[in-house]
């Protein structure tokens, strides 16, 4: 591997860029970018933090940076993100947040800020990032491409930070189903992609005051085709499972990197706060997640089992301008829909959209555990049945 400088790019989406993997141009051999919390051996793994600017390079690749290698692609450098991966917004004062390129007034979205932006700006055939609280999904939709969160321990996080996550998911960004699937297959060896046939029978999640009615658009204006049906639901755990599973990033945020705020003038102020604000979660809070934890976990399954999908908004309301975000308000709801299946386990696809006054919104489709190809399938199908969504095959 050849190791280059770091440089200004257009986008400014590279912490650090690098040679590794196939060097050819043949057909089938693509490029990817890694989001920083995944180690490139002979990189520092920084998690776009100063407090880990000086940490000892990477002694050997991540288990899906070895994976990427194996498979033919060629890797060209590891992207910023939302300090330590704790931060929906992307922005870091210490690398400098990546540039969102259709929607450049507003938040690029995190953590996987960097990995989302590379895709968007067609940099790089599919990328790499990590979902703990809807950190591939936010920012997908906030950037305009799709966004895969695979089944809770489907992809090996051997050499990822943090090194120990309930909750925590490597997945891949890409502009269309057709290169999510190739990179699954990349990523994970034993994926293999499916048609998916017969009538879709699809559990549409119903709507209420917490959403602004232009962020439900897409998920309305969807339609089945043939014998399909849409059926509207309630999860009455959902606001329950979004708190569960802020608690409990919270309490294994803080014992990842709890050795960091020995020095927290090297923190970032936003994510030196919530590490700081994390010490409040009690063993009591953290017993009261995961009840609900198994609890809305039963009710998807359930669900699951009488539906091929559900589907929900991508977004509550749409990313936040630049400008606004550092307003609690336009910020903490934003993955209302997606946090509680990083709880769950459940694999998880945002498919991109805009509202009729061009904002970036979108759906969720979430499936049953170890169905992450279906899932896949499944979106194909969508996207080809509905032209509301932006991608092209």
């Amino acid at each position: 591997m050849r190791h280059l400088s770091s440089h200004p790019d257009a986008y400014g989406v590279f912490a650090s860029q690098c040679a590794a993997g196939s060097q050819g141009s043949a057909k089938g051999c693509a490029t990817v970018a890694i989001k920083d919390c995944l180690d490139i051996e002979g990189l520092v793994t920084r998690c776009g933090s100063r407090a880990l600017a000086d940490a000892a390079p990477a002694k050997a690749h991540s288990d899906v940076v070895a994976n990427l290698i194996a498979a033919g692609c060629r890797i060209l450098g590891k992207t910023k993100m939302h300090e330590l991966a704790y931060g929906m917004t992307g922005i870091n004062a210490f690398e400098g947040t990546p540039l969102n390129p259709h929607f450049p007034d507003r938040i690029p979205g995190g953590s996987s800020s960097g990995s989302a932006a590379a895709v968007a700006a067609s940099l790089v055939d599919f990328a790499i990032g990590t979902d703990t609280g809807g950190s591939i999904r936010q920012p997908a939709i906030c950037c305009g491409v799709i966004g895969f969160k695979p089944t809770f321990g489907r992809v090996s996080r051997k050499g990822a930070l943090p090194v120990q996550s309930s909750l925590d998911c490597i997945g891949p960004f890409a502009r269309t189903v057709g290169m999510i699937e190739q990179a699954m297959g990349a990523i994970d060896r034993t994926f293999q992609a499916e048609i998916f046939e017969g009538p879709l029978r699809l559990a549409r999640l119903g709507m209420d005051g917490e959403i602004e009615p232009r962020m439900a658009e897409a998920m309305l204006a969807v339609r089945t085709d043939g014998d399909g049906a849409i059926k509207d639901i309630e999860l009455p755990l959902l606001d329950a499972a979004f708190k569960a599973g802020m608690t409990i990033i919270a309490r294994e945020t803080l014992l990842a990197n709890i050795a960091l705020l020995e020095r927290p003038e090297l923190l970032g102020e936003d994510v030196r706060k919530r590490l700081e604000g994390a010490r409040n979660a009690t063993d009591a809070d953290m017993a009261e997640a995961e009840n609900v934890r198994v609890r809305f976990t039963a009710d998807i399954d359930a669900l699951l089992e009488r539906f091929d999908v559900l589907m929900t908004p991508a977004l509550p309301l749409p990313p936040p301008r630049l400008s606004e975000a550092s307003d609690p308000a336009k910020v903490l709801t934003l993955t209302r829909y997606l946090r509680p299946f990083n709880l769950s386990g459940h694999p998880a696809l945002v498919l991109p959209a805009r509202t009729v006054d061009g904002l970036p919104s979108g759906i969720q489709l979430v499936a049953a555990k170890g169905a992450d190809a279906r899932l896949i399938a499944i979106a194909r199908r969508l996207v080809e049945d509905n032209p509301i969504f932006q991608t092209k095959e």
